[in-house]
């Protein structure tokens, strides 16, 4: 199986890194564990004249870096060495059917010498030196011709086809159908590609783009982008099975793809980013396209452009589709399983070690066992990637060219699961020797120069000795791990009575969670009876998630209700008549609990 990303850039493009050369590229891929490469900006006179001297020829119509330009790197390891295609990225901006059209297009070619030529052809129109990604008074249907006169072998295929501003069916200056871009020339186009901010469900919401092959690429403007978004084909290395792969000659080459979470793409949702406003494209529509906070033009989505052209409903699922997977690059999901920063140095420093351990990134993240995960990276790391394969990401959707985010674990989470012991591990610290380590809650020992106090025998007599590490251990998080009758809910109550009688601990500095206000009651009376009668236990906190939220909130001398399914769309109902919104009830709703549920505001 191979996997391809087609759509990339040079250092000779606009906003692009540096680092986007022969040498770096094929370094970057080794890591990935990516097989097949675009060149991209094939277009650029010094990008071909750079890529006639540093690759060679490979298969036919493929190329391999030079060997001894290859960067030796821990990280890469001994991997086999990528294959280059020549591809460039052309941009369309041309009058047509009385409205501006700016539309972005890919153009994958069997060899330099055809570069060479087409690029030729391209000069007499336009500037094709300023940037590796020129911009064409062209007609997006003529550049097809004079691409096909001058190449039949050429593969066409339309770039992220839902982007708002550059693209087919882009919301401010695209089409609503493929044949009003291509006309006459239509059954040439044979591929699409789907972009960063939709995936395969979205597009399959579309009846008109089922005969199309949907492929996914990375548009990466440095090398440590590539494969965001990658194919995965079936086929031996050669353009000629590129090519009928991706035309339809042999469509089962074409095996899947490899996606972004479409709500982390920069352009999901619809909003304003000046005026950091995300929104909905119901709740779009209620504001009149209208931005609430300045009053300039709202971007528009791709998942409401996806509403607007689609004719079928949500959760359409198209039979025969090509599968796929929803991935989040490697260093992103080390950062969204540790809380650290995904740009930061300590994360370079585990990805690079993960690599040097494991193998490629893809097989990290796809493949490897969970155990060799955790072994390398970390319980953190490994319940993160076993969640991404799970599809359980928390997404915060991306808007008006602001990238959206991703969560895997919460920081109470990552902070249990950083805490973990094993009971019946040989390297479990012993009771004894963790007491002597301080707590932020001891309080101060008496200097009555009386030896330490032994253990409460009332509370530790009975417990066996996997229990006793469980009262006894100051690391900030334990894990009980056992079954049904067990004594779970003893070990708790003896581990309330140590902290309050051992340690001198403040019954207002604990706090017990149980599921049920039956369970809250029992360890109550069972904590009343384990204590001395001169004790109290009035000012600790036991009760039910639920329970002690609701207490926490009316103590701020607020009035609190709480409303069941049908109280709540009545409120909602309410709210919207008089904001004059024309939206359902259940969607907003919904909003209010997402925006609780990933603990972010967003300006209405």
């Amino acid at each position: 199986m191979l996997i391809a990303d087609l759509h990339i850039h040079s250092k000779y493009s606009r906003a692009t890194s540096h680092d986007c050369e022969p040498e770096m590229l094929d370094l970057w891929a080794r890591r990935k564990g990516i097989g097949l490469v675009g060149t991209g900006d094939f277009t650029h006179p010094a990008w071909r004249a750079e890529l006639l001297d540093k690759l060679q020829p490979a298969e036919d119509g493929l190329y391999t870096l030079r060997e001894s330009l290859c960067l030796a790197d821990k990280t890469a390891g001994k991997y086999d060495a990528p294959r280059f295609v020549v591809t460039g990225e052309i941009s369309s901006i041309y009058k047509k059917n009385g409205k501006t059209r700016k539309v972005h297009n890919l153009i994958l070619l069997p060899g330099l010498e055809a570069a060479e030529r087409l690029s030729q052809k391209l000069e007499a129109i336009g500037n094709i030196h300023s940037d590796g990604r020129p911009i064409l008074g062209l007609d997006s249907r003529d550049l097809l011709e004079i691409t096909l006169d001058t190449c039949p072998e050429a593969v066409f295929i339309p770039a992220h086809i839902w982007t708002p501003h550059f693209s087919l069916f882009g919301a401010f200056s695209g089409f609503d159908a493929i044949e009003e871009c291509f006309e006459d020339l239509t059954p040439y186009i044979h591929a699409l590609e789907t972009g960063l901010s939709s995936d395969p469900p979205m597009n399959w919401r579309i009846s008109a783009l089922d005969g199309y092959a949907m492929i996914s690429n990375s548009d990466a403007h440095s090398p440590a982008k590539l494969g965001r978004e990658a194919n995965l084909l079936d086929i031996e290395p050669s353009y000629a099975g590129l090519s009928d792969a991706l035309q339809g000659r042999s469509p089962a080459a074409l095996t899947g793809t490899l996606e972004f979470f479409p709500e982390e793409g920069k352009y999901h949702w619809d909003g304003h980013r000046a005026c950091g406003l995300c929104l909905e494209p119901g709740e779009t529509e209620a504001c009149g396209g209208r931005c609430p906070v300045c009053g300039k033009k709202i971007t528009i989505g791709v998942q409401h452009r996806v509403e607007q052209l689609a004719d079928r409903p949500e959760g359409f699922s198209l039979p025969g589709a090509r599968p796929f997977e929803s991935l989040v690059p490697l260093p992103d999901v080390i950062a969204a399983s540790t809380g650290l920063s995904a740009s930061g140095l300590k994360v370079a420093a585990r990805y690079q070690a993960l690599l040097e351990k494991l193998g490629p990134e893809f097989y990290i993240l796809r493949q490897a066992p969970l155990e060799d995960i955790r072994r390398a990276a970390g319980p953190c790391v490994e319940e993160g990637i076993r969640r991404l394969r799970c599809g359980q990401v928390s997404r915060t959707p991306g808007f008006d060219g602001q990238y959206g985010t991703v969560q895997l674990l919460s920081p109470d989470e990552i902070e249990s699961l950083n805490g973990q012991i094993s009971f019946f591990s040989s390297d479990a610290p012993h009771p004894e020797a963790s007491a002597r380590r301080p707590r932020k809650t001891d309080a101060p020992q008496k200097s009555s120069g009386a030896k330490p106090s032994a253990p409460v025998q009332t509370a530790h007599s009975k417990l066996n000795p996997e229990q006793q590490k469980a009262v006894c251990a100051v690391e900030p998080a334990v894990a009980v791990i056992a079954g049904p009758g067990t004594g779970k809910t003893k070990t708790l109550v003896s581990r309330a009575v140590h902290l309050l009688c051992e340690k001198q601990v403040s019954p207002r500095q604990l706090t017990a969670v149980t599921f049920t206000n039956k369970a809250a009651r029992e360890m109550r009376e069972r904590l009343t009876a384990e204590l001395d009668k001169d004790r109290t236990i009035g000012d600790l906190t036991i009760g039910t998630f639920h329970s002690i939220c609701l207490s926490l909130l009316r103590e701020t001398g607020k009035a609190v209700t709480l409303l069941s399914q049908e109280d709540a769309q009545a409120v909602a109902a309410d709210v919207l008549r008089q904001a004059g919104a024309k939206l359902p009830p259940a969607k907003l709703v919904q909003a209010v609990s997402r925006q609780k549920t990933d603990c972010r505001c967003r300006k209405m």
